[in-house]
């Protein structure tokens, strides 16, 4: 993971292409012609050892004869001179090189490369087209038009199918990347970069594989806060596993493309499933912005159509807008009197110009409307170009978010040419149209969500974490494995989870005479460490009323498993009282580990026919309130969690508590490596856990990079004394500090925000607060310095935080204390802080921007090391570096 060189693959300023040819087909020759034809006004140096030009430009007859050092090269050579040229270009000077050949050796290429620190994109590239800078160094036969999206793609063919797609629609591109099989510059390179990028509003990415998640998630989650990021992955049928392979259910439900949606919508990304919804989303995100709302108005000069757009929008739980009377009267003017007025609206096959512009302009002033999708079929009595004028015209006349389906295809033509270039998303479908408009909504939701507030009232709760780790403990030292039911209900007891009491027994006495000493009646299972599923061989008996019950079902289990798994290790039984929880709903939570993505929430519905169901979602942990929520919300079951007859509703904030504490409970233990809780009984009196196992394996201590995302790094939290005796903590910040963050804000003088915001601001937004306070701890930290306030509330005191880049080469540094208690001692300590966890990543230089006239802060800075110097580009600021290895 680097953007190191990588700007000289968008931008470079002289380029080689070694294995140019006159060859007509020929990779050389396509890519010199791409180059001269699109205009790319660098030096263009041709190497190859017979030509003395290509294509009419001077040849060179090897890279060290080359008169300047390219930044960039193009490799169309056979694989095995490839080490070589890229050591001779690595010596000449050359920044980055593209490798097209698909077969090229890797080792050999990347130790020749990583010697003179250069670049690599490929092998099997084909190119890249960057139109702003009049750059097509690719072997394409179509280039790209300029524009402000940006698609990277492992797939050469996928890259050509969408240029030939885009052209005739006027879709441009700020740049075109293909990556080949990524053998150095990967994704995460190409998002770090496009993130940054001004000329680019939307990023979309065709994937068939990711090798290093750990520099994916935190380079699509730091893409992804600056602009939409729409994803499709190949491959994912062929990703399945055999679920009845699963030793736990959790694991049976978590499928490998299932993972990958969790993981990018955690990272707030839109991932898409096949090349018309990619279409789509070029479309839409092209032309539009997220409107206000999901609420669609659709108008159509026929009703077939309209409804094909109904049905797909409902299908995806969208929202058809409701007319209001005050709209309805209004459309009633100019509509056919037999029109019958309602969303979707018919004008009738003969609808004009006027007719449709009319329409329009009644629904996009309907507060109650977000959007308006206009439909047209062609036909002999309407002129299909005309209508689309008016769809324009008014458009721009009264704005509001319209998008357009022009059906058909020659007739529809003319149109969608005026609709592209008039900036107006136009669609092939109905059904496509409406797609588009749910991945604008989807994108909007994503964002909203990841930027909601937690509550902090389950930062109270203080899990029983020692008896927990004790269980790890004891488990570990024998090798890890299979907890006994009971541990794994003490586990979940020990975070909060209520579970139903269970007791390992050796027999069918004692079964009987803890059953007497329970309560009766009892459920008996089976102990087993080879039989995950007790149900699929009669391992499991219920309400048993008396002792001779119980021991008559300790022999039918023993015969009926020795039947079914002669195999199977038997330890014994596992008893507990019948949970009486009449009108509690079955649901299952737990536990998984996803090769890519690391360890995963389940959640879904419960009982015996689980996989039959399925009616699961998957979260990457750690889990707060809202994301509980949201994974609760995506099931279909949620639908039976409310009331229905004389059964009261089941108590959902419950739910959502026990998946953020199950979630606390594998940061805290990351030697869990699978857990079912099934069933989980929910219903107006909480959740009870009446089944559990667990699977624990060790890991390194403290490691939890296993983590897709990062959780809350507690071990950081430090109790200090400031100069006047006050108490306090200083710790990594925390979304649920948002409340406080902005009372911190409200505590500072005018002047100290402008120190802090080098510009004038009283208050900040929800959203600039969220930013401030959900931070991606791969590459932010934020230390704040916090203590109990007179009202018991925890309270803000001041702040340090640093951005670091994806090559951790450089922090950027901010600090903001409260104005009251300049001279504490604060200001330093939290500065320390940082300084000290900086040096211990591994970062080589801190930068912190001053305005000159704060001499209090310079004054700091200069004590703990920083070299002062005006910065270059504006004399009010002063620029201090701390290098720190």
């Amino acid at each position: 993971m680097s953007v190191r060189n990588l700007h000289f693959l968008f931008e470079p300023t002289a380029i080689a292409v070694v294995g140019a040819s006159d060859t007509p087909r020929s990779v050389g020759a396509v890519v010199m012609r791409n180059l001269l034809d699109g205009g790319f006004a660098g030096p263009i140096m041709p190497v190859h050892p017979k030509y003395r030009a290509v294509a009419g430009v001077l040849a060179y007859p090897s890279v060290d004869l080359l008169p300047i050092a390219p930044d960039l090269a193009i490799l169309c050579t056979p694989p095995d001179t490839l080490p070589r040229l890229i050591d001779q270009l690595g010596r000449k000077g050359c920044r980055i090189a593209i490798v097209v050949s698909a077969d090229a050796e890797w080792a050999g290429c990347r130790q020749a490369a990583r010697r003179h620190n250069m670049r690599l994109l490929g092998a099997g590239s084909l190119g890249v087209l960057v139109p702003k800078s009049r750059l097509n160094i690719s072997f394409s036969h179509i280039p790209a038009e300029p524009g402000r999206i940006a698609f990277v793609s492992q797939s050469g063919a996928l890259c050509t199918a969408v240029l030939d797609w885009a052209r005739p629609r006027g879709i441009g591109f700020s740049a075109f990347l293909s990556l080949g099989n990524c053998m150095d510059v990967d994704f995460a390179d190409a998002l770090d970069h496009l993130a940054n990028d001004e000329a680019t509003r939307a990023i979309l990415l065709y994937i068939e594989d990711i090798r290093e998640r750990r520099a994916f998630m935190p380079a699509l989650r730091a893409a992804a806060r600056n602009k939409p990021v729409v994803l499709v992955k190949a491959g994912r049928a062929a990703d399945d596993p055999s679920p009845s392979q699963a030793a736990f259910l959790a694991e049976a439900l978590t499928r490998p493309d299932e993972a990958f949606e969790a993981a990018i919508g955690r990272a707030g990304a839109l991932g898409v499933t096949d090349l018309d919804e990619l279409f789509a989303a070029v479309e839409t995100l092209a032309r539009t912005r997220p409107p206000r709302g999901d609420r669609l108005a659709i108008v159509s000069n026929g009703g077939g159509t309209a409804m094909m757009a109904v049905d797909e929008l409902l299908r995806g739980n969208g929202t058809l807008a409701p007319l209001s009377e005050e709209c309805v009267r209004k459309l009633q003017v100019f509509l056919p009197k037999s029109a019958k007025v309602g969303n979707p609206v018919d004008l009738a096959v003969d609808s004009d110009g006027k007719r449709t512009a009319d329409a329009i302009r009644v629904l996009i002033e309907d507060p109650d409307i977000d959007a308006v999708l206009v439909i047209h079929a062609p036909n002999a009595m309407t002129d299909g170009i005309e209508v689309a004028r008016a769809v324009v015209d008014t458009q721009k006349r009264h704005g509001g978010h319209v998008l357009t389906c022009w059906v058909g295809e020659a007739a529809a033509r003319p149109a969608r040419r005026l609709f592209a270039e008039a900036g107006l998303p136009t669609y092939d479908t109905p059904g496509q149209a409406v797609r588009g408009f749910r991945h604008l909504l989807a994108f909007q939701s994503h964002q909203e969500m990841l930027l909601q507030t937690p509550p902090s009232h389950l930062l109270d709760f203080q899990p029983d974490a020692a008896s927990a780790r004790a269980i790890v403990a004891r488990s570990l030292a024998a090798g890890g494995g299979l907890l006994l039911e009971s541990e794994a209900k003490t586990m979940l007891a020990a975070y909060g989870i209520a579970a139903q009491p269970s007791h390992h027994v050796a027999d069918s006495e004692a079964a009987a005479r803890k059953a007497i000493e329970i309560g009766l009646p009892v459920a008996l299972t089976v102990a087993s460490p080879d039989i995950p599923r007790k149900w699929d061989v009669g391992g499991v008996a219920l309400n048993l009323e008396t002792p001779d019950a119980v021991r008559a079902a300790c022999a039918g289990i023993l015969h009926r498993t020795a039947t079914k798994r002669p195999d199977a290790r038997i330890e014994g039984f596992t008893i507990q009282s019948m949970a009486l929880r009449p009108h509690a709903r079955q649901l299952m939570i737990g536990i998984a580990c996803d090769p890519l993505f690391g360890p995963l929430i389940v959640f879904g519905e419960g009982g015996r026919a689980v996989e039959i169901v399925r009616d699961h979602t998957l979260a990457l942990p750690p889990l707060n309130l809202p994301l509980a929520r949201a994974m609760i919300e995506r099931t279909r079951i949620v639908r039976l969690l409310a009331a229905h007859g004389a059964r009261a509703a089941a108590d959902i904030e419950a739910l959502a508590v026990a998946l953020v504490r199950l979630s606390q409970m594998l940061v805290d233990n990351p030697e869990i490596v699978a857990c079912d809780v099934n069933p989980l009984f929910c219903d107006d009196q909480g959740v009870l856990a009446v089944d559990a196992r667990m699977r624990i394996e060790p890991v390194t201590p403290g490691d939890r990079r296993h983590f897709a995302v990062l959780p809350y790094p507690g071990h950081l939290e430090e109790p200090t004394v400031l100069h006047d005796g006050t108490e306090i903590l200083i710790r990594p910040i925390r979304p649920e500090d948002e409340p406080a963050h902005a009372d911190l804000i409200g505590h500072m003088t005018p002047q100290d925000l402008r120190y802090r915001f080098h510009g004038h601001i009283r208050t900040l937004a929800h959203h600039q607060l969220a930013r401030l306070t959900q931070i991606d701890y791969d590459r932010e930290m934020a230390f704040i310095a916090t203590h109990t306030g007179k009202d018991g509330q925890p309270e803000t005191l001041g702040v340090v935080r640093t951005v670091t880049d994806p090559d951790n080469h450089r922090a950027e540094l901010a600090i903001l204390v409260r104005s009251n208690l300049k001279g504490t001692g604060l200001g330093r300590k939290l500065l320390e802080t940082m300084v000290a966890f900086t040096r211990n990543r591994g970062t080589h230089e801190m930068v912190i921007q001053v305005l000159a006239e704060n001499a209090a802060m310079l004054k700091l800075a200069a004590k703990m090391g920083f070299a002062l110097k005006p910065a270059e580009e504006d004399p009010d600021i002063v620029e201090g570096i701390l290098i720190c290895d």
